[in-house]
């Protein structure tokens, strides 16, 4: 066990050490504002704050742990070895020039997002906007970098030092927002869908709609019993999400309570796992929110414990807040649409930490840091997609952390989607963890 000495044992403290040390890099850690408990400690240990205690091992602590709300802070990014940080601090007698638990704390909380900010069409906040997109760190786990670095000096203090290190691990997730392009979408919608292709003379998509809809052929965008077939092949802790939302401008799907998506559900759920994907509508509601839970459990006839939102929509903190007064366990939502990268700034599961209430919450928020929304100008051929899925899993491996693609289930459909697709949802599916 690590004994840390700080001036004030906030939530705010305990919050960050426990997620650098224990979760990130699995060493138990214990807080006390005590001296006389610090000097009697035997074991490692090290305090953190304005001044050293002594000659003991030092981490000097900006003011951010020890306030309460939100202040408009001045960030200023400095180049740090061979990876940037923040919250310069100039005591030399310090281990580190900077004061990295303030930065996690900061990057994991969104406290940018608090901040007046300009807002997208959708209303996200938006990559560019963020520090990590400004500063040229979006696409590395910046916290796991540090906390690593941490790991390194703890090392050269007490060589004995024990760490329970977690494993590199792939998460693949698969967003499903239309369940069919054709299949089970009603009589309106379909001759609405049959006039819209003769009218753009798609005579291809006509001719497929007739056939899937007389049944001579498998739905497009049921691409189902191959992704459940990699399952079967090599076990991983993959997700599939559905949206049951109602049809509006954001939310296209079937509607949910028709007999084969039902079936298509439950079929997927005997090999993997089944969440939901909230609608853009319910992002923001809890009445709507919790009317599409009921949807999902009653198809499952279990609880619900997987969400991500629409669009990656996450309005702070009152979506998370949602989450867990209905008790969903899980979000996969921490990600910008349209650019790969970490949001959070870290590739290690965190629990989502309510500014406004200065408390942890039990929500576990699961960070991706790759995602095909849309086609991407730099992802028009199967190389270009590769190169980058395999920077960042060389990034995570160095941090033990999780990589966690997004995938859309009609991306490996021939209707729109380019067609090595699939292949590189194989080519990730067959990289082993480690």
């Amino acid at each position: 066990m690590l004994l840390i000495h700080v001036q004030k044992v906030t939530p705010r403290v305990s919050y960050t050490f426990k997620q650098i040390c224990k979760r990130i890099l699995g060493i138990d850690v214990s807080l006390t504002s005590k001296i006389e408990t610090f000097i009697a400690h035997d074991g490692p240990k090290l305090s953190y704050g304005k001044q050293p205690l002594g000659k003991e091992l030092y981490f000097q602590s900006v003011d951010l742990l020890f306030e309460h709300g939100l202040n408009d802070i001045d960030i200023q990014v400095f180049d740090w070895e061979e990876t940037k940080c923040f919250f310069e601090v100039k005591n030399p007698d310090s281990a580190l020039p900077y004061d990295i638990f303030a930065a996690t704390f900061y990057l994991l909380t969104r406290y940018e997002e608090y901040l007046p900010h300009v807002k997208d069409n959708l209303g996200r906040f938006p990559a560019t906007e963020s520090i990590g997109y400004t500063n040229n760190f979006l696409e590395d786990p910046v916290v796991d970098i540090w906390a690593f670095k941490f790991k390194k000096i703890l090392l050269e203090k007490y060589v004995d030092l024990q760490f329970d290190e977690k494993k590199f691990t792939i998460m693949p997730v698969v967003s499903v927002a239309q369940t069919f392009a054709y299949k089970n979408k009603g009589v309106l919608r379909s001759i609405g869908g049959g006039i819209r292709d003769l009218w753009r003379l798609k005579l291809d998509e006509f001719t497929d709609r007739i056939k899937v809809s007389l049944g001579l052929k498998k739905d497009p965008y049921d691409t189902f019993d191959f992704i459940i077939g990699l399952q079967k092949n090599k076990k991983r802790k993959s997700k599939v999400l559905f949206g049951l939302g109602d049809y509006s401008n954001y939310e296209k799907n079937v509607g949910y309570n028709r007999p084969e998506h039902h079936t298509i559900i439950k079929h997927i759920a005997d090999y993997i796992d089944i969440g939901l994907k909230v609608s853009y509508e319910a992002v923001g509601s809890l009445s709507i929110l919790k009317k599409e839970k009921q949807r999902i459990e009653n198809i499952l006839n279990r609880r619900l414990e997987y969400s991500i939102c629409s669009f990656f929509k996450i309005k702070l903190p009152e979506a998370y807040r949602n989450f867990i007064e209905l008790e969903i366990g899980e979000d996969y939502s921490m990600g910008y649409s349209g650019y790969s990268g970490f949001r959070a700034g870290t590739c290690t599961p965190f629990m989502f930490y309510d500014l406004d209430y200065e408390v942890q919450t039990p929500l576990v928020i699961y960070s991706f840091c790759f995602v095909n929304q849309g086609i991407r100008e730099d992802f028009q051929n199967e190389e270009s997609v590769k190169n980058e899925i395999i920077g960042y899993i060389e990034k995570i491996k160095k941090v033990n952390g999780i990589f966690i693609p997004i995938f859309s289930n009609t991306l490996f459909s021939d209707l729109y989607g380019q067609p090595f697709w699939k292949s590189i949802f194989e080519f990730i599916w067959n990289i082993e963890d480690e």
